[in-house]
């Protein structure tokens, strides 16, 4: 009859369903692709495919968390973009597993990293102590940490800026063989001063010798970056959570909508044979 509206087959594939995982995953390709380009090209800058023994305490090399981290996002937006487009279900079927794992993964480290908290502080007081002990050997560790304590936290060391007495450059023993930021911390670790345009790179020499002479604590952060940390996660806890919730349910419908695009291409297929 005239007017009446046609009901979708269900043995049809649903385009809004297909280029949706298809667009939604394109995007995921790409930023995964990038990530892995600038974390190889980090590693060229660095030498390491020519000098394997730079490689050193991988899990805290920044470039190596790129690569990983852009190498799982590039697989995932892969498996979800190709599979959609070509109506592979073997693809679709990967996307969804792989999706299925990673959301697995973050809800353990969630729950592990709420039980064992003491653990989780004392690896990243390991960690942090390698940063600073390594810090004028690894150009990308010295940036994070210079982020760190700069930009993101405001803060300085682990406890304290005594705790950069760790690094041979800034140890105060290291005056005796001239290095001139012997008892100093490194300049992320000083306040913006008022009315400063461009920071002053040598604004923590000499900041932790007994005889300093201004005001240390108008200088320096005095406060140490674990402590900054714990307060900026109460301080954004409902944020973070918020993220938090908002990825996995992402994660969900994509397991969802991969699993009901497979279901409409093998109904489909049922019904040619």
């Amino acid at each position: 009859m005239p007017g009446r509206k046609r009901r979708r087959d269900k043995s049809e594939i649903s385009c809004c369903l297909k280029y949706l995982i298809f667009g939604f995953n394109v995007i995921f390709w790409l930023i995964g692709l990038a990530i892995l380009v600038i974390g190889v090209w980090a590693w060229t800058e660095k030498d390491i495919f020519n000098n394997l023994s730079r490689l050193t305490n991988i899990a805290l090399d920044p470039a190596f968390i790129l690569v990983l981290v852009g190498t799982i996002t590039f697989t995932i937006g892969f498996t979800g973009c190709v599979g959609a487009l070509r109506e592979n279900t073997c693809l679709l079927a990967a996307y969804a597993i792989f999706l299925a794992i990673l959301l697995l993964l973050e809800m353990t480290a969630g729950i592990l990293g709420f039980i064992f908290k003491d653990w989780i502080k004392n690896q990243a007081t390991n960690g942090f102590q390698a940063f600073i002990v390594h810090y004028r050997d690894d150009p990308d560790r010295q940036n994070l940490i210079d982020w760190i304590q700069e930009e993101w936290l405001e803060c300085c060391g682990i406890e304290g800026p005594k705790d950069w007495d760790m690094n041979n450059y800034f140890n105060c023993s290291s005056v005796d063989i001239g290095s001139r930021e012997a008892c100093g911390v490194p300049f992320s670790c000083c306040k913006r001063q008022p009315n400063e345009m461009i920071k002053n790179k040598q604004c923590g020499y000499d900041v932790r010798k007994r005889d300093y002479a201004g005001d240390k604590s108008s200088v320096v952060y005095e406060k140490g970056c674990l402590r900054a940390g714990e307060e900026w996660i109460e301080a954004n806890l409902v944020p973070v959570a918020g993220v938090a919730v908002g990825v996995a349910v992402l994660q969900i419908l994509g397991i969802c909508f991969a699993q009901n695009l497979r279901a409409d291409i093998f109904a489909q297929k049922a019904k040619w044979h």
